[in-house]
């Protein structure tokens, strides 16, 4: 069976090999001690070499088993395999950590739950102008993002990391308010206008304050009345002109409100914004 130690380094190799992860792999030379060996595992995480550092703390889990600093390794492997951009594996030894540690302060204090939120995070597609825009794809990798930054929060009300993960979240929220909106207009250019209210609602719900919210509420309103619910329509273009007096759409709005009777799907407004 192949030892902890050699599948490691070999998975790190994998990724410097493509591209994935600095080049490195400098030459180690261990010391006859858990902690000397853990410090230099440290040193070489800060110079960024995963494939070094992943040998130290391997080696100091298969001789010195016994030892704290054995414990540490596991993380410290953990945060090697992040560090190589490989990330599915370090979100498993993340979760395994905390498992089989518990008690472990970087438990306790929220670090590996938070990492695993980051890892999410980070495998997040960018924007690359040959293919769509990412608010045209699938979402399920950022609702995961989002779910695990939201239960970290929750579980650790006094973690270091707490401004971190908001900091974060505010930018896997912006990412999917922009599919909600861009599935809200999708459905509404195509004449199906319960889906738009539906995804208007999850959107105003879910994501208030990322850009959309005077957009979606008027919009809100022409899905409404296009279902025939006209009373719904005057209750989201009054939020929209009592909460955002100044967004461009205030005056369609109120148009559209004072003749509420025979306005159509069509209604009159500017052309609905694309998603920013």
């Amino acid at each position: 069976m192949i030892s902890n130690k050699f599948l490691v380094v070999a998975v790190l190799c994998t990724v410097v090999a493509c591209g994935g992860a600095k080049s490195g792999g400098a030459a180690v030379e261990y010391s006859v001690s858990a902690q000397k060996n853990y410090e230099k595992g440290q040193k070489m995480l800060e110079s960024k070499d995963w494939i070094a550092a992943s040998k130290y703390f391997a080696f100091i889990k298969s001789r010195f088993p016994y030892s704290k600093y054995a414990v540490l390794a596991e993380l410290r492997l953990a945060d090697a395999e992040f560090g190589a951009e490989q990330f599915l594996e370090s979100i498993d030894s993340y979760r395994l950590f905390a498992k089989f540690h518990p008690t472990n302060e970087m438990v306790a204090n929220g670090y590996s739950t938070f990492r695993i939120g980051e890892a999410y995070y980070k495998q997040l597609p960018t924007d690359f102008w040959l293919f769509p825009p990412s608010y045209e794809k699938d979402e399920s990798s950022t609702e995961d993002a989002a779910n695990e930054l939201k239960s970290f929060l929750d579980k650790y009300p006094d973690s270091p990391y707490r401004e971190q993960a908001k900091e974060i979240l505010v930018h896997v929220g912006k990412r999917l308010a922009d599919h909600e909106w861009y599935v809200a207009r999708y459905y509404w250019d195509r004449g199906k206008p319960m889906g738009t209210v539906l995804r208007l609602r999850r959107l105003l719900e879910r994501y208030r304050g990322v850009g959309y919210d005077d957009e979606a509420l008027f919009l809100l309103g022409r899905a409404y009345v296009a279902v025939a619910m006209p009373d719904r329509a005057r209750g989201a273009w009054q939020e929209l002109v009592e909460k955002y007096p100044k967004s461009p759409r205030v005056d369609a709005a109120r148009s559209n409100m004072s003749g509420l009777g025979s306005v159509k799907a069509g209604a009159k407004g500017p052309p609905l914004a694309a998603p920013k």
